[in-house]
């Protein structure tokens, strides 16, 4: 019987031994994966992602001189003659019909005329530079026909009309010449959607009649170059009045 008891004994010591024995081998092969694990755990860092902030380029307004009508820039309206008040271009240009505009502004006329035309519109020159002599005669003859409040209300004093700097031109279409039925013609309604695409701008419209002091002329396009344009267009900026924060003209000084 004792015997029996020792051999139970020693079984279960022996049963002991090989169950810590399995443990410890247990313990020894997983706790470096453990430790691994955790090591990585805390090694891993969300780095959040890198924004770049691109600068909105700045129109530089002061790149042509609003003053000098040599430029195409030139803001001349009632209240900014132009200086001097007798100033004619040197390089103005045949664009048909016996009308002349100076040589960038020319091109540019050209350009947008033939893609009117590849469109199956005509768009033609009506009038273009007019000399200081030459508006003397054209303001005084509105005043006679229609009074002077009326004159200077469609009508610029000489020395006061962009027709004199060889910038601006009028012109017509669809049976329509420099007249208000213009702008509801095939022709004015193209040219009021692309002439900015060559440079050119309405100058005179209905909403801007407080800040130019004339009424709507959608006939009459004002050459400002394809840089200019673009960036009135971009800004939704009828005149260039506001464009350069100057006065409203609709009075003469």
């Amino acid at each position: 019987m004792l015997r029996k008891k020792i051999k139970i004994f020693l079984v279960f010591i022996l049963l002991i031994t090989v169950s810590g024995g399995i443990f410890v081998l247990t313990n020894r092969t997983e706790a470096p994966s453990l430790t691994a694990t955790k090591q990585k755990t805390t090694t891993v860092k969300n780095t959040p992602a890198e924004t770049t902030t691109v600068a909105k380029p700045v129109f530089d307004k002061k790149a042509r001189s609003i003053d000098d009508p040599v430029s195409s820039w030139v803001v001349v309206n009632k209240a900014r003659p132009l200086n001097p008040v007798s100033y004619a271009p040197t390089d103005l240009t045949n664009i048909g019909s016996g009308h002349q505009l100076r040589a960038e502004a020319a091109a540019a006329l050209a350009n947008m005329q033939n893609a009117a035309s590849a469109e199956g519109l005509t768009v033609s020159a009506q009038s273009g530079y007019r000399s200081y002599t030459t508006q003397i005669s054209v303001y005084n003859n509105e005043v006679k026909k229609n009074g002077q409040a009326v004159a200077d209300s469609q009508s610029a004093r000489p020395g006061t009309s962009e027709h004199q700097t060889g910038w601006a031109v009028d012109v017509g279409g669809g049976g329509c010449g420099i007249e208000d039925c213009f702008g509801n013609t095939a022709e004015g309604k193209w040219v009021a959607d692309h002439a900015y695409e060559y440079g050119f701008i309405i100058r005179y419209t209905a909403a801007s009649q407080q800040v130019t002091g004339y009424r709507a002329e959608p006939w009459h396009l004002r050459y400002i170059g394809t840089d200019l344009s673009h960036e009135l267009y971009k800004e939704n900026i009828q005149t260039l009045e506001a464009f350069f924060g100057l006065p409203d003209a609709p009075d003469y000084l």
